[in-house]
């Protein structure tokens, strides 16, 4: 099939544009919801078909959700110059599973519905999302565990603190040198850092974190190293454990910002497209614990219809084994490539876990921001929960914290995160 010529690409995002504007205005009434309404455990039947199962349990169990009307999330401009520019020359390899050509930008933004690999180019685009091309800081943001209570306020089971999670792409470069690719890439093969630490909270876990490489070689499982406060030591860490929450904690490191396991180990099912309510443009930055479910959410805030893609992911058995989940529903955003929520299953097929994201479109992450501004607007992610729905606790990060001294949290692509920070020297440093 002859490729599309370049200058086909803004053409088809104008058409995608007014595609979003047409399903937009009309969802609501297929919907039965419509701005202005408020949605409680009272009426949440109303929002059943329009969320995920996780996600209905969540509001059955107090998640207040206020509907508004619909509005845009563009791209950073030059994450859509990188997709203009390079994503005529990208496609699946032989394997229908690896990526070749990518260079920057979203790798398949001409989708077909009925392409046999439309699931794997969905997830690739989720991959090489334009929230945070190059790289990320998130300082001194929270996570409080709490159990669903209906009706209740928050009785909080544990806080945790901890002075950095961070990121650093060697590829998909848009907005900081080098770009599009780090020179290192081609001789370390990675293609992104991780890194959360110190913790400062909980008290006996002080100093802890752990750090993550992951490889462009299919091939080539991921690196992770744990520095633990209990034996001042760094220890490897086998890569099936980062799918396994720890702790008090519900997260896990692959769920952490979305679907985000090594997509090469897994499979990936096209369950199709559908209006659905998502947390887009969130009223509240910083968010605060929903008061209305004993603080297991974050809540009430502004949720409205998008436009999602469906898609079922399973672990590939002959690449990776032990995994907990025995598949995880994967939302996509069309528009934003953000997860506005997940549902994980355990080995029995039953619902387990659900991760739901609330996002905000706006030139910096809250109001009074003096150093994370923005010369366009971009999505924060600024609150999550991960939720037990077996056992009703629920884990939320806030992003920023309601009551850390960062109040500006999120630095993106504004060189903030170095190479340095992502080894185990200064793991260990900032740990003693």
């Amino acid at each position: 099939m002859k490729k599309p010529s370049r200058p086909c690409v803004p053409t088809l995002l104008a058409v995608i544009a007014a595609f979003f504007a047409v399903t937009f205005a009309l969802a609501p009434a297929h919907a039965q919801v419509k701005p202005g309404d408020v949605i409680t455990p009272k009426n949440a039947e109303q929002v059943r078909a329009l969320v995920s199962p996780g996600t209905f349990v969540a509001v059955s169990k107090g998640m207040q959700m206020n509907i508004v009307a619909p509005s845009r999330v563009d791209w950073p401009p030059p994450y859509q110059d990188a997709t203009e520019k390079y994503s005529g020359q990208v496609r699946l390899a032989p394997d229908h599973r690896d990526l070749l050509g990518y260079v920057a930008g979203q790798p398949f933004p001409l989708l077909d519905p009925n392409d046999p690999d439309v699931a794997t180019k969905i997830m690739w685009n989720q991959y090489f999302k334009p929230i945070a091309t190059d790289d990320f800081d998130l300082r001194y943001f929270e996570c409080q565990v709490a159990r669903q209570n209906p009706g209740a306020q928050q009785q909080l089971i544990q806080l945790t603190e901890t002075g950095h999670l961070a990121g650093y792409s060697d590829i998909g470069r848009t907005e900081v040198e080098p770009m599009p690719a780090d020179p290192d890439f081609k001789t370390s093969g990675i293609w992104v850092r991780v890194g959360a630490y110190p913790t400062l909270a909980p008290a006996e876990d002080r100093g802890s974190g752990g750090i993550r490489y992951r490889y462009w070689d299919a091939n080539k499982a991921d690196d992770a190293w744990a520095f633990l406060a209990g034996t001042r030591r760094v220890r490897r860490v086998n890569e099936v454990i980062l799918s396994s929450s720890a702790g008090l904690s519900t997260w896990d490191a692959d769920h952490a910002g979305g679907f985000g396991a090594k997509p090469q180990e897994y499979n990936f099912k096209f369950l199709g497209e559908r209006s659905m309510l998502a947390c887009a443009h969130a009223r509240n930055s910083p968010a605060h614990p929903c008061s209305t479910d004993g603080g297991a959410t974050s809540c009430p805030d502004d949720w409205e219809m998008r436009h999602l893609y469906v898609v079922e992911v399973t672990p590939r058995p002959e690449r990776i084994t032990g995994i907990l989940q025995s598949k995880t529903i994967v939302y996509v955003d069309g528009e934003g490539w953000f997860n506005p929520y997940m549902d994980s299953y355990d080995r029995k097929g039953e619902l387990w876990k659900t991760q739901i994201y609330l996002f905000t479109y706006r030139d910096r992450p809250v109001p009074d921001a003096r150093i994370a501004v923005y010369p366009f607007k971009r999505e924060f992610n600024i609150a999550a929960s991960s939720v037990d729905v077996q056992s009703g606790v629920s884990t939320t990060c806030y992003l920023p914290g309601p009551d850390t001294p960062e109040r500006e949290c999120w630095y993106i692509n504004m060189g903030a995160a170095d190479k340095e920070f992502f080894t185990t020297e200064a793991l260990t440093k900032a740990g003693h």
